[in-house]
């Protein structure tokens, strides 16, 4: 159906095709992602809505998530980003921006081997830094580290902080964070699953 994806979007294509949305919303914003890549560049920042890819980072043997606090949000989030110029894969841009905000160097997928997509959301931005309001067209995906103590805040402002998953639900700024902690927590406590159920 989108075989003509241009060739620099076809690991973003290939992640929403792998990808099962969980609700009719998803559903409404994968088809806008879609409409992004068939339009051209699905990650230009002067686009209203465009394309980033995130990432929770977790400590399972303590059952712990990493939040982030967003100055600009004022709400404390996922780490991540956008996709800089050169880049196409979606995870690849998750892992690089969850090293950058975290300064954590030992970061895996979860379950593995292969980083997998498990949230799909579409988010309002406000307006700051000279940009007018937007939208991200969000990609979330899970990190593990064994090194939960050497996280490093990529700007002072930045504060970092492990919390359980309760917890964090209860800090987390938007809804749609609610429902990538809860797929979250599922996906590091179930059974790793070997199909999709």
């Amino acid at each position: 159906m989108f075989e003509a994806a241009h060739p620099d979007h076809a690991e973003l294509t290939a992640a929403l095709d792998a990808f099962a949305p969980g609700s009719a919303a998803e559903v409404a914003d994968v088809a806008r992602i879609r409409a992004l890549v068939a339009a051209g560049d699905p990650y230009s920042r002067s686009l209203p809505l465009h394309v980033t890819c995130s990432a929770l980072v977790v400590h399972p043997p303590s059952g712990r998530v990493l939040l982030r606090w967003h100055e600009r949000q004022q709400s404390w989030l996922q780490v991540g980003g956008h996709v800089d110029p050169g880049e196409s894969s979606p995870s690849a841009v998750a892992l690089r921006e969850a090293e950058e905000e975290t300064g954590l160097d030992d970061l895996v997928p979860v379950p593995g081997p292969e980083p997998r997509l498990v949230h799909v959301v579409v988010v309002p931005v406000p307006e700051g830094k000279g940009e007018p309001a937007h939208e991200h067209a969000d990609m979330r995906y899970v990190f593990a580290t064994e090194r939960p103590d050497a996280v490093v805040p990529e700007t002072p402002g930045a504060l970092l902080r492990w919390l359980g998953y309760a917890e964090a639900r209860e800090l987390a700024g938007p809804d749609n964070l609610r429902v990538t902690l809860s797929r979250t927590e599922a996906l590091v406590s179930g059974p790793r699953p070997e199909v999709e159920g």
